[in-house]
């Protein structure tokens, strides 16, 4: 899909801000109000195709214009990579190199987001998993340690976060190891975003896709960043109130059609 596509999919985007200015509405207009910068931060709502549109936009746009320096996943463990791999190499080749399945315990369904992935390659750039690897989730739970990285409101409202975002049907004595792997992980992709930029070099942009809370300037990955690395964020959001955001830029996109998460969590916890 090209920039131009984005416009089709009758998507509106405000940016945060600029209220002298008439909202941007095409994925250009986007990139000149975020560019140039070293890191680009994409977030999303996992449910919502518009958004991983978007993603793919923005990576094929960059990679036009050859400042595309890397692409960080969420979707993909740390460690992960297709660096050393040609243009033209192909999707099994890639999610060989990532280690990219579409079984239930990753939820990340390749047929959603390897086109962002394949436009990356594409343009020569590489794709780099973000994530923290599942091999370190039981040691972040217990490393208290991550708690002391972030200022104690944040560690409060991720804490909520989990709660909620859990439909309030966790124990209470697995708020803190959960909100510790989430903690991880935003640490996890920080680290990877800042060695990407650093391989990269001078005029390029390394571009990381994850979820709209991985990306919150208060609470996600800006948070570990060296506080001299410049980077800009957008959030996805479908539907939803207008309201303020902590990104650079809000990107919206029609609402998702109902549906009761808490429902389907509660029929996972009864498996």
């Amino acid at each position: 899909m090209t920039c131009r596509s984005a416009v089709a999919l009758s998507v509106s985007m405000a940016l945060l801000g600029a209220c002298a200015h008439q909202p941007p509405t095409t994925v250009s207009a986007l990139l000149e109000r975020v560019m140039p910068t070293p890191v680009l931060m994409l977030g999303e709502q996992h449910d919502a195709p518009e958004h991983q549109a978007l993603q793919r936009d923005v990576v094929q746009a960059l990679g036009a214009r050859g400042q595309l320096g890397a692409l960080v996943m969420e979707m993909a463990e740390q460690g992960r990579q297709t660096t050393g791999l040609s243009a033209d190499a192909s999707e099994t080749r890639v999610r060989e190199a990532l280690a990219w399945t579409d079984d239930a315990t990753t939820g990340w369904p390749w047929a959603t987001y390897g086109p962002v992935v394949m436009a990356a390659v594409r343009a020569g750039a590489p794709v780099l998993g973000g994530n923290l690897p599942r091999s370190q989730m039981r040691a972040a739970m217990g490393n208290a340690g991550l708690e002391g990285r972030i200022n104690s409101a944040a560690l409060q409202e991720q804490r909520e976060g989990i709660r909620s975002g859990h439909c309030d049907l966790l124990p209470e004595g697995q708020i803190g190891p959960m909100t510790r792997i989430q903690l991880a992980r935003d640490d996890a992709m920080a680290r990877t975003t800042v060695a990407a930029v650093e391989k990269a070099g001078a005029g390029k942009t390394v571009v990381l896709v994850a979820g709209n809370g991985h990306v919150r300037r208060d609470l996600g990955v800006p948070l570990y960043l060296p506080a001299t690395l410049e980077h800009r964020v957008v959030m996805a959001q479908a539907g939803g109130p207008r309201t303020a955001l902590p990104s650079d830029a809000v990107w919206l996109t029609p609402p998702q059609p109902p549906r009761d998460h808490c429902a389907e969590l509660r029929q996972q916890f009864k498996r």
